[in-house]
């Protein structure tokens, strides 16, 4: 079988966890027997040539301009020699009479409307009317998100479960990641948050949480790593808060690896890949007990309500003064991640793939 993944995300000045998504698919596609044809409207950089592979490049027109052709016109419609085609996001192009596979990560836009902008708004919602028009199969990575799409009409039938996973190289020696950790200026204990900056990601609550906590731990800080997202978030311009934006991978897994622990204070989440990657890696998690994290987190982490300051404080400065409960959240984490694995996910995208090109 051979399928076209648009990777038009990994074009964009912040591929965000959409393109690491995209990036693991594309290298881990090949074991499910799926030949991957890359495609986007563009030319990859080198490190992007060198994750993927080559790609076909649509040309002009390039960026948000074929976004918004895509979504309003349909065109230009997609000539590609493949047997399906695969949208990992809800820039959906028209793949015509090719079959067509859609991954919807989640449906926040719809849940939290005011956390997005008014054009945000406009391209998801037409984006997921056109996944639910037009798409053959439906790809989500948590039973979460799939029971959101049904709730809105989507047809249970159509939706395929595809869980991320997650991948380790071996770890760099210790004299090393404490050398990379200590480049960022982030000292321990810190507290280490993962993902981009906007106002769903509820790090307003671990803001509020830090302060409160600084008061009985004041050495501890936290390293907030990822890019600016939809609108602005406040309150992270506090004491001990280290915007440390986007990082390259080595340094994010010794970020991972010497955190006392990962936050995902999330008020709305399609899956939670950060706490995924943390728990593989033997950091302790905290997390939003809403939305997908429960199904992620699992016994491995704590969960704790959503916007609850004090909660959250109380939760860092447990872990801060108690390292036996570390090292047994941290082993838990380990356990529990080695059951998501990227070949996993593959092989659950090519069923779905299958029963695009089978029809109904």
């Amino acid at each position: 079988m051979k399928t076209g993944l648009h990777i038009g995300q990994l074009l964009q000045p912040v591929p965000g966890g959409i393109g690491r998504y995209v990036v693991h698919l594309a290298q881990n596609l090949a074991a499910a027997d799926v030949e991957v044809v890359c495609f986007g409207a563009g030319t990859p950089n080198a490190r992007v040539q060198a994750l993927v592979g080559e790609s076909i490049d649509l040309g002009w027109p390039r960026g948000p301009l074929r976004y918004e052709l895509w979504h309003r016109t349909r065109r230009p419609r997609l000539r590609l020699p493949v047997d399906v085609v695969h949208a990992p996001s809800l820039a959906v192009p028209p793949a015509g009479s090719t079959p067509l596979a859609v991954t919807v990560h989640d449906v926040a836009f719809l849940r939290e409307p005011d956390a997005f902008t008014k054009r945000g708004l406009a391209f998801h919602r037409r984006g997921l009317e056109l996944a639910h028009r037009e798409s053959d199969v439906i790809i989500t990575a948590s039973r979460f998100a799939r029971d959101e799409l049904v709730n809105i009409g989507f047809d249970r039938a159509r939706i395929y479960l595809a869980p991320h996973g997650v991948g380790l190289r071996p770890p760099e020696a210790d004299s090393v990641i404490d050398e990379r950790v200590g480049r960022t200026g982030i000292r321990a204990p810190f507290v280490l948050a993962v993902g981009t900056v906007e106002p769903r990601k509820g790090l307003d609550t671990l803001a509020k949480a830090l302060a409160v906590a600084r008061r009985e731990v004041p050495e501890l800080s936290a390293a907030i790593v990822g890019p600016d997202g939809w609108l602005t978030v406040s309150g992270l311009e506090g004491p001990g808060i280290h915007r440390l934006g986007t990082v390259d991978e080595r340094t994010l897994d010794a970020l991972y690896r010497r955190a006392l622990v990962c936050a995902v204070p999330s008020r709305y989440e399609g899956f939670g890949l950060p706490a995924l990657e943390a728990m593989a890696r033997g950091c302790p998690v905290a997390a939003s007990n809403a939305t997908s994290l429960p199904e992620v987190v699992g016994a491995a982490g704590l969960l704790i309500p959503v916007g609850a300051v004090d909660a959250w404080a109380s939760a860092l400065v447990g872990l801060a003064s108690d390292p036996e409960r570390c090292a047994d959240l941290g082993r838990r984490g380990r356990e529990r991640a080695a059951g998501f694995t990227w070949r996993g996910s593959a092989h659950a995208h090519a069923a779905a793939y299958a029963a695009a090109l089978d029809g109904p």
